[in-house]
């Protein structure tokens, strides 16, 4: 099953009133294993952008006026994503919206929900009455965020990776692969790193009076299970040797 984690920046909060995508970041996973491979590029959106909400991503018209646009990058995340992966993504509809936005002013093939992933329901299932924004779930489940200084979409799309496979249940999901061969491969080299001793069985002579004594302590155990079957008799301990 192929995943790709992925978040947005943009120019503001609505994209029908004209605000556009300024940054996408995205990783894949691959059986919820990171592969390595990721997606990242910055945009021109080609209009102005509130100061506000530089203070958020720090991305400036200035920065972002020699960068390509929507238009010009599509085609290329389009091809990453793929037309099947599963999307993820944190307040997903927030970034879904921009996206489909864009993609329907290009005259291309809207993501059908179907394909998303929204970690925020799953993060509130999990810790109701809890934040759970991105820096609180890193600093719930330990993922080192001190370099988000300010939102950055390629940053929080690897943060969100690693949250998402904690949400799940931690990294374990890798290890439930079907790979068989890889499972035999494992397990050879695993058994060829010790050779396992069988040491001969020991035999002990037990005393008749230690016996006695045994057998009389049983006697005074009420229904005791291991007698029910027997009639009351206790199992001479030299017998069952």
């Amino acid at each position: 099953m192929r995943e790709i984690v992925f978040d947005t920046e943009t120019t503001g909060l609505d994209p029908f009133s004209g605000d556009k995508l300024v940054e996408i970041g995205a990783v894949e996973l691959i059986n919820h294993i990171p592969t390595g491979k990721e997606y990242h590029q910055y945009i021109n959106p080609m209009r102005s952008i509130d100061e506000e909400v530089v203070k958020v991503h720090g991305l400036t018209e200035e920065f972002l006026s020699d960068k390509p646009t929507f238009e010009e990058i599509c085609d290329d995340f389009l091809a990453f994503i793929g037309s099947d992966s599963y999307l993820v993504a944190h307040n997903a509809p927030f970034d879904m919206k921009f996206l489909n936005c864009q993609l329907r002013e290009l005259n291309k093939e809207q993501i059908d929900d179907s394909r998303v992933i929204d970690t925020v329901p799953i993060a509130r299932k999990k810790f109701p009455g809890s934040r759970v924004n991105l820096d609180e779930l890193c600093r719930r489940f330990g993922v080192d965020n001190s370099k988000r200084t300010v939102h950055g979409a390629l940053l929080d799309a690897q943060l969100l990776a690693d949250v998402y496979l904690e949400l799940l249940g931690g990294h374990e999901p890798g290890l439930l692969s079907e790979n068989t061969d890889l499972k035999n491969t494992q397990t050879q080299e695993l058994q060829s790193n010790f050779t396992k001793k069988v040491y001969p069985a020991r035999h002990f002579e037990i005393p008749e009076n230690e016996l006695e004594n045994h057998n009389a302590f049983l006697q005074k155990i009420k229904d005791a299970l291991w007698m029910a079957d027997n009639k009351g008799d206790v199992l001479n301990e030299a017998e069952k040797s």
